[in-house]
């Protein structure tokens, strides 16, 4: 097993461009490759060597690492006939950090396998600012020589890397959890307005609630009102952070996964039906957490 030294990183937005950056900062050489020239630039800016193709970047890398926006784009990426597949050289590790559906995670990983290349699904948590402070959370989908040979490529972009199981646990292990983040800062938010509604004070609100039974991520460390909490989106007017988009995507994902399962998941349901009113009423640029607006009756129909 060769030890990873050049990584061709395909997919620089918010998320994939602070990311490949961190890499480039541990010491890796990293070929950046996105469709935008800009992003581009920012990654050639941050350490990257930039490059104009897919195939550019991937020719003679030891690992290929995609941030991608769904399951269509990562088949194309890796399987098209200019894709991953064709360019990479042989056993090349290949890490997929796009949250997609486990059915497509599983594919991928197995059109990989019967070409001899390693591969793993792993999907992140944490937001923009986590990828900026390399501190993500890795949640990670694949064999356990694969896993091992994975996480020292992760690690520069992480504060946990943990594996969650063969391909596609990753893919399950973040739609499950965003589908309980994004039931939980409901919650979160209907507490502050009833509060607000009953002439509580948001900040003693939030000193009683975070040291009481309703403690929860969305609260202390993410609080949807302006105040408590610094580092929160409430203190930015609710600029992402992780936006109403990419949380309603994930909604979409779990109870696609629900349905297909069998699994029984009525809030989930419930979130994904009010997080896509949000969306089509003004919050689809705005952080997640900026729904407690909508639940004000700041939004309407």
């Amino acid at each position: 097993m060769s030890k990873v030294s050049s990584i061709a990183f395909i997919g620089l937005g918010n998320m994939g461009g602070p990311m490949a950056v961190n890499l480039a900062g541990a010491g890796f050489e990293v070929r950046a490759f996105d469709l935008s020239e800009d992003a581009r630039k920012t990654a050639q800016n941050g350490g990257c060597r930039a490059s104009l193709s897919l195939a550019e970047a991937v020719n003679g890398a030891d690992a290929v690492v995609t941030m991608l926006p769904a399951g269509k784009h990562v088949q194309a990426v890796y399987g098209g006939e200019d894709g991953v597949f064709a360019h990479a050289k042989e056993g090349a590790l290949f890490c997929d950090s796009s949250t997609i559906d486990v059915p497509t995670a599983r594919e991928v990983a197995k059109q990989a396998a019967s070409r001899g290349f390693a591969m793993v699904d792993c999907p992140v948590s944490g937001g923009v600012a986590a990828a900026e402070a390399g501190s993500l959370t890795f949640m990670v989908g694949g064999t356990d020589k694969d896993f091992a040979r994975a996480e020292p490529v992760l690690e520069p972009m992480a504060k946990a890397v943990i594996h969650a199981g063969d391909a596609g646990a990753g893919q399950a292990a973040k739609i499950c959890n965003n589908m309980l983040l994004g039931i939980s800062m409901i919650g979160t938010c209907e507490a502050f307005v009833l509060a607000e509604k009953l002439g509580l004070d948001p900040q003693r609100f939030f000193d009683i609630a975070a040291k009481a039974s309703g403690q929860n991520w969305s609260l202390t460390s993410y609080c949807p009102v302006p105040g408590p909490v610094a580092a929160a989106p409430s203190n930015r007017d609710y600029q992402p952070g992780f936006a109403t988009a990419m949380m309603l995507k994930d909604l979409r994902l779990a109870q696609q996964a629900a349905q297909t399962s069998g699994a029984n998941t009525p809030l989930g349901a419930q979130a994904q039906e009010l997080y896509a009113r949000f969306d089509e009423n003004g919050g689809h640029d705005m952080d997640f957490s900026g729904i407690v607006r909508m639940l004000r009756g700041e939004f309407s129909d």
